[in-house]
């Protein structure tokens, strides 16, 4: 049975790879090669708190001893994977480490925002610049061009009529202008969510591409005319949101610019 059961473990990869890894590590202690892997493991009472706190807050109660043990050891086996992973080099050139390490940057690029209040007059100002956003019945004078349902495709059609260029509509029995239509007239030919994002778009070029129920399109907004804008008393949170939610896509932008530009970016294309 034990001969067996070594023939068994001797299959696994995993059996393989630390098999490598000691024997790497061996070699580099026989010939002299530098070990600096601290091999020194301190689980203190912060850490012990933590995990119990992790589990308190998946299970809805503490853990009881023997699970607290447990989970001291799959943290302490846990850590020494990562060590020697690490020493090993796994983390090299390893896409889903790069994706995870990548979010983990970004994630503390807009952690601070995340708590953030705006003051009275960022909020203020904010409001008075979106007010459109917030009109209960705004009316909407706007073109679209009907693109398909390449979304791709369309943003390139989007860009080359910016340029001044023509591109080729896709035939749609929906009105290509519409003058000073309500939100609810714009929704029954495309869609509230059609509707709902000319809100959002600049005036006076093509933007999007929007979609609505048939597809993508290019959407030109001539003229907005606000009605019924609550007081930014009544709407105070759902402004506070947005001005959020704005911020820290240019605090994003300028963190990740900050590093950028310390680097020095070389491209060989082929």
């Amino acid at each position: 049975m034990i001969y067996d059961w070594m023939k068994q473990a001797l299959r696994e990869p995993l059996v393989h790879f630390l098999g490598a890894g000691s024997a790497l590590f061996l070699l580099m202690g026989q010939f002299g090669g530098e070990d600096s892997l601290d091999r020194s493991i301190t689980i203190n009472e912060a850490d012990v708190a933590r995990l119990a706190s992790v589990w308190e807050q998946t299970w809805r109660r503490a853990p009881t001893q023997e699970q607290l043990d447990s989970l001291i050891r799959d943290y302490i086996k846990e850590e020494i994977y990562f060590r020697e992973g690490m020493r090993l080099g796994l983390d090299v050139d390893d896409p889903v480490i790069r994706r995870r390490l990548r979010a983990k940057m970004e994630f503390l690029a807009n952690a601070e925002i995340q708590n953030m209040e705006p003051t009275e007059a960022a909020l203020q100002s904010f409001y008075a610049a979106n007010t459109i956003r917030y009109a209960e019945k705004p009316a909407f004078s706007f073109d679209q061009i009907f693109l398909g349902d390449d979304a791709d495709a369309a943003k390139a059609s989007i860009l080359a009529l910016n340029a001044g260029k023509q591109v080729q509509a896709q035939k749609l029995s929906v009105s290509a202008s519409m003058e000073k239509a309500a939100s609810d007239s714009i929704g029954r030919e495309f869609g509230d969510g059609f509707a709902d994002s000319l809100r959002n778009l600049p005036k006076g070029r093509w933007s999007g591409p929007v979609q609505s129920g048939f597809g993508w399109h290019a959407v030109r907004v001539r003229d907005i005319v606000a009605s019924g804008t609550p007081p930014l008393s009544d709407i105070r949170q759902r402004v506070s949101n947005d001005w959020r939610a704005e911020t820290q896509t240019v605090r994003e932008a300028a963190a990740y610019q900050a590093l950028l530009d310390g680097y020095d970016i070389r491209i060989a294309k082929p």
